[in-house]
């Protein structure tokens, strides 16, 4: 269990931060001046090199993206003009992307950070660049709201790149695409000319996850425990029947991969706040802003709380909740995680999703008068926070490309550079881990100098 640091504030972690954005500066600039755009994407790196990995190509928008953050965090023109010019030269690709759910990781992330920066005048834009940006989040919304498999009960999902069958996890995270399409007043045309709300599928997905992948104690099955998330959930296309979890990226569809925790995690905590600040009379449709928010809450809580619950003490999570060799690591949750052990890999780009959800729940919670909870949660984050943004996990070496150290990708698969004379993969970073440890502590820093909360739909 996370051992929770209550004293911690935003503030007591301004120099880690500070810190970090120096690192990371760095590797932006290094990363832009050794990859090859022709390679692909930049997904994971291998004895500290960016290297290409095709599954689907969902990580462009984190390499560029990260960026973007960084001019957002420090001022420096330098980042901005890689993020910008890799966006406008690179992107346009993916904002038309019909074989992927990945929508909101690229596009919001890149075409989403740059529109609320020339939308708050934090950079210099003219009309036309600011509609090009706009245009990009819009198609990007409906494409992804496209790819859609309807369900009895007003029920539906974006599926997976598995199929009409599959729903993911990850997904809930990627609706940032459809709340933003939305926000800017976009639908998505369909047969007859069919006006389709956004939010409406938006909302409709994220319920059909709550159902299906999260489990909250109500025997549902033998492993229904609070909070634990399955990483798939596969339907009857025919006839929209349920019918079992499954998992990509995880040990078995009965434990919980730890980076689907965190997708849902983070997702629902940062939709919460993004429902909030709609009008009332658009979630009617639903059952009312009451009904939504509680959904959401309830969602964010119990994940929440089983995050905490299941993570050694230092808020690094191992990949998987179940995995075999952990038995072997003793008591494993009262301890530290230790990336550097021979029987199972910890995955920090799970710590930096989940913390940043935690952060923003709790948040939210101190906002509405629940002090207690709120404080708990968010302080629960900034714990994670202190232990990613230093060492071993910040990646300090100026011969390492990556920022995040200790992520893992595809266990499963083997997908993950094991070092010589280790048995499990370790010291190695990743694309989402890198833009997500930046993200937070973007987060964290807008907080700690009191300045505009950053979230996705607005800066």
């Amino acid at each position: 269990m996370i051992h929770i640091d209550s004293s911690l504030t935003p503030g007591s972690l301004r120099r880690d931060i500070d810190r970090l954005f120096e690192v990371s500066g760095k590797k932006v600039f290094a990363l832009e001046k050794h990859w090859n755009p022709l390679a692909g994407s930049p997904v994971v790196t291998v004895e500290g090199k960016y290297t290409s990995r095709g599954w689907t190509e969902w990580t462009q928008g984190f390499q560029y993206g990260s960026a973007i953050l960084q001019f957002a965090a420090t001022g420096d023109r330098r980042a901005l003009a890689v993020g910008r010019d890799g966006t406008i030269r690179h992107m346009a690709s993916h904002v038309s992307h019909i074989g992927v759910h990945d929508h909101g990781f690229n596009n919001v992330s890149t075409y989403g950070n740059l529109y609320h920066l020339a939308k708050s005048g934090a950079m210099r834009a003219d009309e036309g660049e600011i509609r090009l940006y706009e245009l990009a989040l819009k198609v990007s919304g409906a494409v992804q709201a496209a790819r859609w498999t309807g369900l009895p009960d007003g029920l539906g999902y974006i599926y997976s790149f598995n199929g009409p069958h599959s729903l993911f996890a990850d997904t809930l995270r990627s609706l940032r695409i459809l709340a933003l399409s939305h926000q800017l007043g976009h639908v998505l045309m369909g047969e007859n000319d069919r006006r389709i709300s956004l939010l409406d599928r938006l909302l409709a997905h994220a319920e059909t996850t709550a159902r299906f992948n999260v489990y909250f104690g109500e025997g549902r099955d033998r492993y229904d425990v609070p909070g634990r998330v399955a990483h798939e959930s596969l339907f009857n296309p025919n006839n929209g029947s349920y019918r079992c979890p499954s998992t990509q990226q995880g040990y078995s569809p009965f434990t919980t991969w730890t980076r689907g925790l965190a997708w849902i995690l983070c997702g629902y905590a940062e939709q919460l706040e993004f429902l909030d600040a709609l009008p009332a009379h658009e979630l009617r449709a639903r059952g009312g802003r009451a009904a939504v928010l509680g959904r959401f809450l309830s969602v964010a809580r119990v994940t929440a709380d089983y995050y905490i619950a299941q993570t050694p003490t230092d808020g690094v999570p191992y990949w998987d909740t179940g995995a075999p060799g952990l038995a072997r690591l003793g008591d494993y949750l009262g301890r530290p995680a230790d990336p550097f052990n021979d029987h199972e890999p910890v995955d920090s780009s799970a710590a930096a999703i989940a913390a940043q959800g935690l952060v923003r729940l709790g948040h939210y919670l101190c906002a509405r008068r629940h002090a207690a909870d709120g404080a708990r949660y968010l302080a629960a984050g900034l714990t994670i926070a202190r232990t990613i943004f230093a060492e071993p996990y910040l990646s300090t070496s100026p011969r390492h490309q990556g920022l995040l150290l200790h992520t893992v990708y595809h266990r499963p698969n083997g997908w993950d550079h094991v070092p010589r004379g280790r048995k499990v993969p370790c010291g190695e970073s990743s694309m989402w881990g890198d833009y997500h440890a930046r993200e937070l502590a973007l987060l964290i820093k807008r907080m700690a100098e009191r300045k505009t909360y950053y979230t996705f739909f607005g800066f």
